[in-house]
């Protein structure tokens, strides 16, 4: 015989969920919020500066921070792809302008 109790429905902690959904606790980002989160992006420098506090300070909405996150990824890789795009263009410039010139 085991003497380990298995745990059942009654001895649960009363906020256990079974069901594997956990609800938000988050409230929702009101309207006006986000009219004031636009018009902060849209002011250049501080927009950066912001995403930054709002994507890693732990204080906005949880949704919020979701999205600053996602927006500062998507300028990494828009500036990851807009280097690789000069660096192709500006090397085939060089080459071009070097050989008109014979100077290599």
């Amino acid at each position: 015989m085991n003497n380990q109790q298995q745990p059942t429905q009654h001895s649960l902690p009363q906020n256990y969920n079974q069901g594997g959904y956990y609800p938000q606790q988050n409230s929702v980002v009101s309207v006006g919020d986000w009219m004031l989160t636009i018009f902060i992006m849209a002011i250049p420098f501080i927009n950066i500066i912001m995403l930054f506090v709002w994507a890693f300070s732990g204080g906005p909405n949880k949704s919020k921070a979701n999205w600053a996150k996602a927006s500062l990824l998507w300028m990494l890789i828009i500036m990851i792809i807009s280097f690789v795009i000069i660096g192709l263009i500006g090397g085939a410039l060089l080459s071009n302008l070097f050989s008109e010139f014979e100077i290599f």
